[in-house]
């Protein structure tokens, strides 16, 4: 992706699926993958950060979703 189209595509609302296949694809070796079971749970547990529905965002969940992911122990 060029800088402006990564930019944009961090900051759009997408769909959970698309999410889950960006993020798995771009998260470090070591870090746990994502699947929706995780991400649905993620949600459920963090309801305030999702104010347009099951939308999700690279720039507002991703940092969030690995930091719990580390809290429950899920590092790989």
């Amino acid at each position: 992706m060029r800088d402006k189209e990564e930019f944009d595509f961090n900051q759009a609302q997408v769909s959970l699926a698309i999410f889950l296949e960006f993020y798995n694809k771009n998260i470090p070796m070591g870090f746990s993958r994502a699947s929706v079971a995780t991400l649905t749970k993620f949600r459920d547990t963090h309801p305030t950060l999702f104010k347009h529905g099951d939308m999700w965002s690279v720039a507002q969940h991703r940092k969030r979703v690995i930091d719990w992911f580390c809290g429950q122990g899920n590092i790989a």
